[in-house]
Formats: structure tokens, sequence, C-alpha cells
């Protein structure tokens, strides 16, 4: 029995698993991407669903609901944890990288989904002309037009807010016929920006799950890239060239799973849709 419990122990001495937020279910689909890109490490997911959808919020609001969720994940052990969110990456990732972590020790990271989009997006476009789908909250930072300038300044990027997709897609409506009409809607506004579109952005995490029906009314010729494999290939790469924090983080092959609702049930049954496998979820309270 005493040896049961030691080992017991040690596992949660040595539990320092990748955190990953979301505002709500989105992030799943990142999160899928990487566990299955990076099996071997443990992962602790938290969904912000209480307090969802973050797309419409002021930056200070996000700001402060992100980096709570950020301080939650800390206090479970976390050393690294990813905003598999569009919306915080856009809106309180700088703050939290440049002011928040100052108090936090040089051992704490935290990384968006953004910068490793920018870093390849300019790759998949032969007419140099992108467009953007992302919430309101997204398209009003700009960041995805100052990223990809950053890296690619010779493209040109057109964005559109989509502000329904989330909406249906959370509902459970998205794969019925009465989506349709928004998905043409806010596709055909974003190519009559230009003519020369070729790749359009999924720059938000809720997207994948209307993929195929955004592809199905698309003009032949033009790509629909999704973020989840460019996120965790990035992640990869982060951690061979950061071998110090590939050290500190735990590798027992577990996920758990948590949401600021206390109504798990509900959590679990919409989390599986975005995860593409059953989710069995905890409640955490998060204290502002």
């Amino acid at each position: 029995m005493i040896r049961g419990a030691f080992f017991i122990f040690v596992l949660m001495v040595n539990n320092k698993p990748i955190g990953i937020f979301d505002s709500g279910y989105g992030g799943l689909t990142v999160f899928r991407s990487i566990f299955k890109q990076l099996p071997d490490y443990d992962y602790i997911y938290i969904g912000d669903t209480a307090r969802a959808p973050y797309g419409n919020r002021s930056f200070q609001t996000i700001h402060q609901y992100t980096w709570e969720c950020v301080q939650w994940l800390f206090k479970q052990g976390c050393p690294l944890v990813i905003l598999a969110c569009n919306t915080a990456s856009a809106k309180a990732l700088r703050n939290i990288q440049q002011i928040d972590l100052k108090n936090e020790g040089p051992a704490k990271r935290v990384l968006g989904v953004i910068r490793p989009t920018a870093e390849v997006i300019g790759d998949y476009t032969h007419t140099k002309e992108i467009g953007v789908l992302g919430t309101k909250g997204t398209v009003q930072s700009g960041s995805y037009q100052i990223e990809i300038g950053n890296f690619f300044p010779d493209v040109k990027v057109h964005q559109q807010a989509c502000p329904l997709w989330v909406p249906l897609i959370e509902n459970g409506e998205y794969d019925k016929p009465g989506a349709d009409y928004f998905v043409k809607k806010y596709i055909g506004e974003v190519l009559a920006q230009s003519a020369n579109i070729d790749t359009l952005l999924l720059a938000c995490t809720h997207y994948p799950l209307i993929q195929q029906k955004i592809e199905a009314y698309l003009p032949e010729g033009i790509k629909v890239v999704a973020q989840g494999d460019i996120v965790a290939k990035s992640l990869a790469h982060y951690l061979q060239r950061h071998p110090e924090m590939e050290a500190a983080i735990s590798k027992n092959k577990t996920q758990r799973f948590f949401t600021t609702t206390d109504d798990t049930a509900d959590f679990d049954h919409y989390a599986e849709l975005f995860f593409g496998e059953p989710v069995k979820s905890a409640y955490a309270e998060i204290k502002c």
C-alpha cells in the first residue's frame, strides 16, 4: 500500500504537462493534431466555455480571461501553454509574453497559433493573395496582416469576419442546410475583395468542422488551409530548439480535459465533435 501511494505521489510530482487553452471547443482541433504528432507528452486542455465566445469582446476583457486561464494551467504544473485560440492569440498573447510572464520566471512560456501559421502560409499561394477567415476580434486586431507581412511582404492579405460561423458550429447547426447560406455569404464577401485569391486560411479553430462545406462552394483552384497540423509541426520544432523545455515536460501519454462550465456532460458531448474521440472532462473554477 505504501509503495503504491509512493508511486502515485511520484507521478503527481513529475506531472508537468503541456497546457492547451481555448475559449471553448475550437482549440480541440489543434490539440487533436498536436497529440497525433506528439503523443508521448502529457497534456491538459481547458475550455473557458462559461465565458465564451471571446470573438466580440474587448482587448482588455480577452486579455483578462486568457491570463486567468493561463495562470490556472501554470498552477496545474504546466511549464508551457499553447493558446489554441486565434482571438486570444491576437488580443492577449503579446501582453502576456511581454508583461505578465515577467513575474512568472524564465521557466514558463506561452505560445500562440498566429505566428506559426504566418511563418508558412505564404508558401501555399501562387498568386500571392490570401483570404483570412476569422472572428470579428481576430480580423479587427489586424494580427494576420501584420505577421504575414513580416514573413511574406509580397503577399497581400484580404480579411473577412464570419461572426455567425462559430454560433452555428457550437449549436450543432453547421452540417444542416440552413448553414449553407452563411457559408456562401462570407465566402462570397472575401472572394469579392480580389479575383486573385487562391488560398483561404481558416483563422479560427472552429472552422475545420465546416471545411468540407466551405470547399464545396469555392471555385476550382482555391485551396483551404486549416491550422492544426501547422501548429503541431511548429510545436515539435520549438521543442527541438529548446531542449530545456522539452526535458521539463512529463511524458506519460496522458490527456486531461477541463471546462469552466459546471455541466461537464454538455462539454463532453460537443468536445467529441472537435476532438474526434470521446472526451471526459472535469470542472475548473477560474477565480477572477
